[in-house]
């Protein structure tokens, strides 16, 4: 800060708006500062309905605060432009952090701001027309205002988006562990859940389904975006989504068309206290889809693939059904032995039928005659015997959807 030959200061705030003040302005202003102070507050009022509570004391006493010490702030730096803003930074980050705590956006606020910025123009101008101030003063002092009030707004807006992204992030880790919670095992209480639920801001439905989906062919950085109503967790893998009433109008195709382009598995239906079969089923179907056994694009629903779910739940028991029932296949030379085991699962799912399995494999009948000679010859009695069919099926399938997943 300089003093000049004509009696000024000359200073650089931010560039040029606070420079070229008389050195007595703020003295000639300060006198004007409660009536302005009270001229602010009632335009406010009357013209900004959320600020309009004359029944609030509590709140009316924070907005004649704020209003004053924006002014007393302006005077400060008026004075010297080295004065420590902060303090005044700081009230107003505090402002934008009530008025995202009152779940408000910042628009009145921010309207409030330049109302209040018009008033105390409009008055400063009268006073330099009465000649109460110098009319020297107008042109800086409207540059330093609008200045001031920039950064009164940028203040507010960085306290309120601070205020928003905790409370996201405190909602979202609650959301995080009520997705824990529905898919414990054992299940927890159903008051754990509902308490939970109330400060995660999620309406408790009657069912649930669990989706897992992979992340594969999402955009780097990005992550599918779900319902609100919906829970989900994509900072693993795999993603989680928990799906309320998922029997519901349209919830399907919701489900469908937030995880397009993604691998994914929707479980079963389940009440709410069974979250974990849900979950489990479908990151079973998940891994089958991955290895190529179940579709290995868009959306599998368990629902559609008990039989294979089944089949898969313990690879170890069907690999024994298979080595003590398909042993003797063992013997025969690929690829006929793959023919055999072909017709094989076909006669036994057509109730052995030979007729039936020559049209479903698009073969002659005396060629299915044939293999079915030659596979009495390999298994003899065995092939009679209802039990042994069945587990014989069992084995035959799940060797069946292995070869087709590339197995």
């Amino acid at each position: 800060m300089l003093d000049t030959a004509n009696g000024t200061r000359e200073r650089t705030v931010n560039g040029a708006p606070f420079r070229n003040f008389p050195a007595e302005l703020d003295d000639q202003l300060r006198p004007f500062l409660g009536d302005l102070t009270e001229e602010v507050v009632r335009a406010i009022r009357t013209e900004i309905a959320e600020y309009a509570r004359p029944m609030d004391d509590t709140y009316m006493h924070v907005v004649h605060r704020g209003v004053e010490q924006a002014l007393e702030g302006f005077l400060a730096r008026v004075a010297d432009s080295e004065t420590d803003w902060e303090d005044v930074k700081a009230t107003y980050q505090r402002i934008g952090r009530g008025e995202a705590d009152e779940g408000r956006s910042l628009d009145s606020f921010q309207a409030a701001l330049r109302l209040g910025a018009r008033v105390t123009w409009r008055r400063v101008t009268e006073l330099v027309q009465a000649d109460r101030l110098p009319p020297n003063v107008l042109v800086a002092f409207g540059e330093a205002m609008f200045l001031h009030l920039d950064e009164m707004a940028a203040a507010t807006t960085a306290g309120y988006t601070e205020a928003r992204l905790h409370t996201a992030g405190e909602l979202q880790q609650r959301r995080s562990r009520l997705i824990d919670l529905l898919t414990a095992d054992p299940p927890v209480s159903p008051e754990a859940i509902a308490d939970l639920a109330h400060t995660a801001q999620w309406p408790v439905p009657r069912e649930i389904a669990v989706v897992v989906s992979d992340d594969h062919g999402a955009g780097e950085g990005s992550r599918p975006i779900v319902p609100p109503e919906f829970l989900a967790r994509f900072d693993g893998q795999p993603g989680i989504v928990v799906v309320p009433d998922p029997e519901g109008p349209g919830r399907e195709r919701a489900i469908s068309g937030a995880l397009r382009g993604l691998r994914a598995a929707l479980g079963p239906t389940v009440a709410l206290d069974a979250g974990a079969r849900s979950l489990r089923w479908a990151r079973d179907a998940l891994d089958l889809a991955r290895r190529g056994t179940l579709p290995h694009t868009g959306l599998v629903r368990c629902t559609d693939h008990l039989s294979t779910l089944l089949l898969f739940r313990d690879e170890d028991l069907v690999a024994e059904l298979a080595r003590r029932h398909l042993g003797p296949l063992d013997t025969i030379r690929p690829p006929h032995r793959e023919r055999l085991a072909e017709t094989l699962l076909c006669w036994l799912s057509c109730a052995r039928n030979a007729s039936e399995v020559a049209q479903r494999l698009a073969v002659h009948p005396q060629t299915v005659r044939y293999r079915l000679r030659q596979l009495e010859e390999v298994f003899g009695d065995s092939l009679r015997d209802p039990s042994t069919q069945f587990e014989m099926q069992v084995a035959l399938r799940a060797t069946h959807l292995r070869r087709q997943g590339g197995e």
